[in-house]
């Protein structure tokens, strides 16, 4: 797999064409930035599972991946600046990992017929394929994220929170706030009362929220939480000692580095998510076989089997297999932008996919 590392539009397409048939894939990295530590292993797990294709099974059905890394240090005007640099080499989808770069995007993917996937953020909305016809969100969105930790809770109270305290941590962001709605349409539906805490841009200094929280003694905290803000609210929760087993964070507040720097007494805390965790996969044994050890991994080949590395390479596999679907609907090797659309459509994750 070839990667380029576009720093700057200045160090951005200036290569010829390959000369052989590739599949082209993009990642709009923060490697720098304030969420470094989280967009390193995400890059890193994307570009992997990529390389594995190629070295394992020479490409995806006979055609070696390419992907083009762009770094956005997490900046939304960085990142347009990186989809306007390589949008003319074919990339088959996008996949920005940043709210704020997907709002920015939609429309200009939609203009140009290029596939935009969302796995596990974005807009909402956008799972109305009527309306957003180029833009994916599966596996799971926000609004999923919120039905789904109201149902825990409904779940461990014998199907009855009416009455209780539920409290919401978010980044003040357009990703923090889309929770929002449906836990205020969930709390008129079940009866919870609803606390909203927003936590601004980057999440260090958060006393006066936790503070509210020991005033008010919410039964329950959510938490839509990014990069440092997860783990200074999870050392905060420890610090008014808050019950952990009661703290409740999205897929993107559930990493090592979130509950690393509190210790033993992060015990309890817990994280939706949406794919698995861990390094005991026999994929992963594969990445090391073929990427790792023969010194191809796009980092320091220490992130696998880390949380957001298996997140990023799990995006990764369903680019993959809907190229691959692309191939087969269309009987051709070579896959166009708008061919992706159509195979994003109509693609299915099953069991046997899986395994």
């Amino acid at each position: 797999m070839k990667t380029k590392l576009l720093t700057s539009l200045l160090a951005g397409i200036v290569a010829a064409a390959p000369a052989f048939a590739e599949l082209t894939f993009s990642s709009l990295s923060y490697r720098t930035g304030p969420y470094a530590a989280n967009g390193i292993p995400l890059a890193d797990g994307y570009a992997d599972y990529m390389t594995l294709l190629n070295e394992r099974d020479g490409g995806i059905g006979g055609v070696k991946t390419r992907v083009i890394e762009c770094e956005t240090g997490y900046n939304t005007e960085k990142g347009v600046e990186c989809y306007e640099a390589t949008k003319g080499e074919g990339v088959l989808v996008y996949e920005p990992y940043s709210t704020g770069m997907t709002y920015q995007l939609i429309p200009k993917t939609a203009a140009d017929g290029i596939a935009l996937h969302t796995g596990g953020y974005g807009r909402t909305s956008a799972k109305n394929g009527e309306v957003f016809r180029n833009v994916f969100n599966y596996p799971a969105n926000y609004w999923d994220g919120a039905s789904g930790a109201i149902n825990h809770l409904l779940d461990i109270n014998g199907g009855n929170i009416q009455g209780k305290k539920v409290a919401l941590v978010y980044h003040n962001s357009a990703y923090g706030k889309e929770p929002i709605r449906t836990l205020e349409v969930l709390a008129e539906k079940h009866g919870y009362e609803l606390s909203l805490l927003p936590v601004d841009h980057p999440g260090q200094e958060q006393k006066s929220q936790w503070l509210q929280i020991r005033r008010d003694r919410p039964d329950y905290v959510l938490m839509w939480g990014w990069g440092v803000m997860n783990q200074v609210a999870i050392q905060e929760a420890v610090n008014i000692r808050f019950p952990m087993e009661n703290f409740i964070g999205v897929w993107w507040s559930g990493s090592e580095n979130d509950v690393v720097p509190a210790g033993p007494k992060a015990n309890g805390y817990k994280s939706l998510t949406f794919h698995g965790v861990g390094n005991e996969f026999p994929v992963l044994d594969e990445i090391k076989k073929y990427v790792v050890d023969a010194g191809k991994a796009a980092g320091a080949g220490d992130q696998v089997g880390t949380v957001l590395y298996n997140r990023g390479m799990y995006m990764a596999m369903l680019h993959s297999e809907a190229a691959r679907t692309a191939q087969k609907m269309t009987g051709n090797s070579d896959v166009s932008q708008g061919d992706m659309i159509k195979a994003m459509e109509a693609f299915e994750m099953t069991e046997a996919k899986m395994v």
